[in-house]
């Protein structure tokens, strides 16, 4: 029961954190429905069409009635560029686009403390809050007539700061005197009271905690400006990290990759022909590679390191095993979705078994096998951030890795966007290269 108790809470805290993005999820579903909609009527006015075109519909199952948008995949990125700078107050927006960032400035709130006696007396506190990794100092104040006295404090923006009200105080809580009011609203210890600049709350044990509004935008901690991160981008691309040059890090990693997937390759397609032309080999081989398939890369870490070591061929091996049951799946699909009534064709016009292998079987079979080799590809650049977790001291995933260590999120914001846009590059390039060696597919 403890156990289902724990799940149970788990699942809680998961569908809370879901329901609280849920309002940022459906506005910017919203505003992909606003730019389509505001898209086709641009296109509409430019190009008005009268004719039979303009009545086509689209038939779900042809594989070229349905193509990717290029102006919707521009203001796709453009529109995910805008919001990244919206919510990190990027200095390349204009201000007006901006999301509310945080408070700084001056602001002051007045408190109250109350005495045994039942005597009340106020002061006030005058609080400055500068831009975070700027130095300010705090403000003098003249600590007025009265019991209670006038304070200052100076907190960095995102910060928020304890203040011991009546260390300066005639009469403290040695003298069971607290503070009972804040700018005239009662509050009690666990209580807040907001005020102009944000939010005084009071701790437990009465203290006050000066929390200034943060506002929509994110520190740069969380999520560093586009700015930010193509400074960072200059500045290792130059003088390098670790070390070593950006190059030599994205090239040990597609190196790492490259020679992974065509080791993956050269055995997982054989195999694959195989099972697919086998009854033999695939009921000998098929257990292993359905065992296998949903067995994550991730999970073989610990046994490739004790297997080979924590040099580059237990993160090639690691990269194999990743390509190899893609691709023997893929080339076994590709065998057994040949149609019968070619092989058929072939042997009535006088075939032999290596001309039905060499001019039905392959060719049929590429498409799904090219289709396997984007998949294999894609998860073995996935896999070799892990790959490279294994005492590697070169490479993309290393040096994501080691700058999450000292929270330089530029650094591991920059890795991220650079192993997107190399891997939709190989994909692209995957892709051409299947229309120029595989041009007859989807066409029966």
């Amino acid at each position: 029961m403890s156990l289902f108790r724990e799940l149970w809470a788990e699942l809680l805290a998961v569908l809370s954190t879901l329901l609280s993005a849920a309002p940022y999820i459906v506005g910017y579903v919203l505003l992909i429905l606003l730019m389509m909609v505001i898209w086709g009527g641009i296109k509409k006015f430019l190009t008005p069409k009268k004719d039979y075109g303009s009545l086509k519909t689209v038939t779900f199952g042809d594989e070229s009635a349905v193509t990717s948008n290029t102006a919707a995949s521009v203001i796709s990125i453009v529109l995910i560029f805008v919001l990244w700078g919206a919510f990190t107050g990027s200095k390349l927006l204009p201000g007006f686009i901006h999301a509310p960032g945080p408070f700084v400035g001056e602001g002051e709130f007045n408190y109250t403390i109350t005495t045994p006696a039942g005597e009340s007396d106020d002061a006030t506190v005058s609080v400055v809050v500068a831009p975070l990794g700027e130095d300010v100092t705090v403000p003098a104040v003249e600590p007025g007539d009265g019991i209670a006295k006038n304070d200052a404090v100076a907190i960095a923006s995102y910060r928020n700061e304890l203040l011991r009200v009546d260390s300066n105080d005639e009469m403290g809580r040695g003298e069971d005197t607290f503070v009972t009011a804040v700018n005239g609203q009662a509050i009690v210890p666990g209580g807040s009271v907001d005020v102009a600049f944000g939010r005084v709350a009071m701790s437990d044990k009465g203290t006050l905690n000066i929390i200034p509004d943060t506002g929509m935008q994110m520190e740069p901690i969380w999520l560093p400006s586009p700015e930010a991160v193509w400074s960072r981008l200059g500045e290792i691309a130059t003088v390098g990290y670790r070390n070593s040059t950006l190059a030599e890090h994205l090239g040990f990693s597609l190196f790492r990759v490259i020679v992974g997937f065509v080791l993956g390759a050269l055995v997982g397609i054989p195999l694959g022909y195989a099972m697919g032309l086998s009854n033999w080999f695939r009921g000998w081989f098929d257990p292993i590679v359905e065992f296998m398939r949903p067995v994550p890369p991730l999970a073989l870490i610990p046994l490739v390191i004790i297997w080979a070591g924590i040099g580059e061929v237990g993160k090639i091996i690691l990269l194999f095993l990743a390509a190899l049951w893609i691709m023997a799946i893929a080339a076994r699909s590709g065998v057994s979705g040949v149609r019968i009534s070619k092989v058929h064709a072939a042997y009535s016009l006088g075939a032999s078994k290596w001309q039905i292998m060499r001019y039905v079987i392959i060719p049929n079979s590429l498409p799904e096998i090219f289709t396997g080799a984007r998949v294999a590809m894609g998860v073995c650049w996935g896999t070799v951030v892990a790959a490279e977790l294994v005492a590697a001291e070169k490479g993309a995933g290393m040096m994501i890795m080691v700058a999450s260590k000292f929270q330089s999120t530029d650094i591991v914001l920059m890795g991220i966007i650079l192993i997107g846009i190399i891997g939709f590059s190989i994909d692209m390039l995957m892709r051409q290269a299947e229309k120029w060696l595989v041009p007859w597919k989807g066409k029966g």
